[in-house]
């Protein structure tokens, strides 16, 4: 009769433990034996758990990795691409995407996410969150309105001699005009001032703002003004202007990262002489085109132009929109 070999640790089970559940719990229960003090044996207190109490539990597969910090992304911040090490500063955010361009000039396109690191550490790039805005101004430094509805325009106008003295009025208060209905037009020279009003007269109702430049005392700008404002149309018409020789001077030199404008000779075109002082082409008209759009660009904000000018402007402003008021008629059958 062939004897069943028993295994040393179930010759010591109690002869009650009839089932494996039985045995398994006296396994557990009891001390081991001297004889198998060298073997290794895990019991359920000291086994290294990886899915934890609940073995339906989510997240068992991330847990003991390190998790990746998201990062916003932004433009000029370097890094570094985990999977191939390609590093580059964020030159471009669209959609779901970012572009990188190294040291070298190479640019490449990666899908926002994990994958990146800063300083060997993990990341994940996100979108920025759009941060809650305070009351917005425009350029001119008013407070935005909330109707932003396109309005009539009023009868009362803005005159300005110059067309990059309109292109300077339009980048500073256009948001402000546009909100009071205010149309501004370009005035090829104050010698026609005379001419214009004439074929069409202001009045209360109709007020005309003229902005002209280099009007100082004993100038012709400033002989036409009090011309006009001693004859019939005095009342109804507002005519200011800056002291400089030139609009493009209304902008501040540091705005253009310069000291001062350069001092131009006698007898030398003055746009001409201003591109050859600041080295910049000057050849062609198409070169004096691009030297004013140089510089309209480098107006953001009303700090960005002298108060000569801002205050002039201001004033129009205020002059044609103010609410009309019936007064007595004017002699000479002005209105």
């Amino acid at each position: 009769m062939r004897r069943r070999w028993v295994n040393p640790i179930e010759r010591q089970l109690p002869r009650h433990a009839g089932s494996a559940v039985a045995r398994v719990s006296a396994v557990i229960r009891m001390p081991v034996s001297p004889a198998l003090s060298g073997i290794r044996m895990n019991t359920l207190d000291g086994m290294d758990d990886r899915y934890g109490t609940d073995v339906l539990a989510a997240g068992w597969r991330e847990r003991g990795t390190k998790k990746s910090a998201q990062v916003p992304a932004e433009i000029d911040l370097v890094v570094e691409v985990a999977v191939d090490g390609f590093c580059g500063a964020i030159t471009k955010i669209e959609g779901q995407n970012v572009e990188l361009e190294d040291f070298k000039g190479r640019k490449r396109l990666f899908p926002l996410g994990p994958g990146f690191m800063i300083d060997g550490e993990p990341v994940a790039l996100v979108r920025q969150k759009a941060q809650p805005r305070g009351r917005r101004r425009t350029a001119s430094g008013s407070f935005v309105a909330d109707d932003t509805r396109a309005r009539v325009a009023l009868p009362s106008r803005i005159l300005v001699e110059g067309k990059h003295d309109a292109q300077l009025v339009e980048k500073v208060w256009g948001a402000d005009l546009r909100a009071e209905g205010v149309a501004v037009e370009f005035l090829e020279g104050v010698d026609l001032l005379d001419e214009l009003l004439a074929a069409e007269p202001p009045s209360r109702e109709r007020r005309y703002g003229v902005l002209v430049d280099h009007l100082v005392p004993g100038s012709k700008e400033q002989r036409i003004a009090d011309a006009v404002a001693r004859g019939r149309h005095g009342a109804h018409v507002r005519i200011v202007g800056h002291p400089f020789v030139d609009v493009w001077q209304c902008v501040k030199p540091a705005s253009l990262g310069i000291r001062a404008w350069p001092v131009v000779p006698r007898g030398t075109d003055w746009k001409t002489g201003i591109c050859r002082g600041l080295g910049w082409p000057a050849e062609e008209q198409a070169d004096i085109a691009r030297a004013w759009q140089h510089i309209l660009s480098r107006v953001t904000t009303f700090r960005d132009v002298e108060p000569e000018l801002l205050g002039r402007v201001e004033e129009l402003i205020d002059f044609v929109t103010e609410p009309a008021q019936a007064g007595p008629a004017l002699p000479g059958g002005a209105e």
